[in-house]
């Protein structure tokens, strides 16, 4: 959400970055409608104010008997009525047109985010590890269909497509990573574990940004919750409508939930495995900073996230996002891309995000300091610890022998109970 102030002080900041999206002449749109509600807004004042005064000149006249100068005020106040309610119907309208038009609006990326149209325009920042020689690797879908432990077709037949079902050593694979990863956050890097809800309102979703521009990307209850697509939604929803104080900031939160997403807008993408599926575990990071502390919490973020591909020992690069592939609700963004031995390539495996103060404003997050009177909207931040279902794939890929066995990364061998690799001679 914008704050329509911010729009009027510096509408031309407001209406490149936006054009920049696609959205050209919004900023002008939002001015117009801001200074229509605020005409109205005056009008119906005034109209208050000239019907409080005739109120009294009509008590007055009446206080004389002064009957004839009474009906006349008296059928003014009539006239009045109709203004005030002609006045209320637009304040009310436009007001509304204008939330609607700010809600819709994308976050205004950082100053130092490249200008771009899409991925093609991402900034690689570093690299850390080498791809794995594999000699004609295998996709985890025939690694996982040959070892008997990963079936779509049982999924397909229950759930429809986009779904799977991992059995023994693999559905292990993916319970030891979920811990693990949850143990790295919070033994290492002091991240608070929270078991929040998966079904949400209306009210927390907009509050993160999925609504309402993505509404069909996520699945809906017919009592009118929202199953989370993200933990990032009941992650930082803890503090709406809270005033958390600044000793307290910043806060680091961190769940691994089951997540849902309808993928509306993936058509054909990715339609093969377990790349993009309707359910899957993810472990979520979130922090909830005052202003002045959210750039150096976004890189220690991402340091979070990249940690567990090091102790994976997974080959990935770090990307900083243009303009143009950023999400609806973020400032500035880093993409995790790991390498996938099948498609010769890096795919993202995490997304690390400075929202600033746009979820705050939608939520009214706000924080104070102590012996402060003022208080200010705390900036939030989010990203992924990491997709479980596309670290597996990652696993079996770089961790697959001639035979289609996997070992298992040394990292997980605790979580295992003493197994290092599956199939083969496992």
């Amino acid at each position: 959400m914008h704050d329509i102030k911010a729009i009027r002080d510096n509408p031309d900041l407001y209406e490149q970055a936006w054009s920049a999206k696609g959205r050209s002449g919004v900023a002008a749109q939002a001015l117009e409608l801001d200074a229509a509600l605020r005409a109205a807004q005056t009008a119906l004042q005034e109209a208050q104010s000239r019907r409080n005064d005739l109120s009294k000149q009509i008590g007055q006249a009446k206080g004389r008997k002064d009957e004839a100068e009474a009906a006349r005020l008296m059928a003014e106040v009539e006239t009045l009525k109709a203004v005030l309610e002609s006045k209320g119907a637009v304040e009310r309208e436009t007001g509304e047109a204008l939330r609607d038009l700010l809600a819709g609006l994308p976050n205004l990326p950082a100053p130092d985010v490249p200008a771009g149209a899409d991925e093609n325009d991402n900034q690689e920042v570093r690299r850390w590890g080498e791809p794995f020689a594999i000699t004609a690797p295998k996709d985890h879908v025939d690694l996982g269909e040959t070892l008997g432990l990963m079936d779509f077709e049982a999924a397909a037949r229950m759930s429809g497509s986009r779904f799977v079902v991992l059995k023994g050593q693999l559905a292990r694979l993916e319970r030891a990573l979920g811990q693990f990863m949850l143990d790295l956050q919070t033994r290492e890097h002091g991240y608070l574990e929270v078991s929040p809800p998966l079904l949400v309102r209306d009210e927390a979703v907009f509050g993160t940004g999925q609504l309402p521009k993505f509404a069909e990307d996520l699945f809906h209850t017919e009592d009118g919750r929202w199953l989370i697509p993200t933990a990032e939604v009941s992650l930082t929803n803890l503090v709406r409508d809270q005033i958390t104080p600044a000793e307290e900031l910043p806060l680091r939160l961190t769940a691994l939930t089951h997540c849902f997403r309808s993928e509306a807008g993936a058509s054909g993408r990715d339609t093969r495995g377990m790349i993009r599926q309707h359910q899957f575990q993810k472990v979520e990071l979130v922090s909830i900073t005052t202003p002045d502390q959210s750039d150096e919490e976004h890189e220690r973020m991402v340091g979070c996230a990249e940690a567990v591909l090091k102790a994976l020992e997974l080959p990935f690069r770090t990307m900083l996002l243009c303009s143009g592939d950023m999400g609806f609700s973020a400032r500035k963004t880093y993409d995790l891309e790991v390498w996938i031995p099948s498609e010769g390539r890096y795919r993202e495996i995490s997304s690390c995000s400075n929202c600033g103060d746009f979820q705050g404003r939608r939520m009214n997050a706000r924080t104070k300091a102590a012996g402060e009177k003022a208080t200010r909207i705390v900036h939030t931040l989010n990203g992924s610890g990491l997709a479980v279902g596309r670290t597996l794939v990652a696993i079996l890929e770089n961790y697959q022998d001639e035979n289609g066995a996997i070992a298992i990364p040394q990292a997980l061998h605790p979580y295992m109970g003493g197994l290092t690799r599956i199939g083969g001679d496992a």
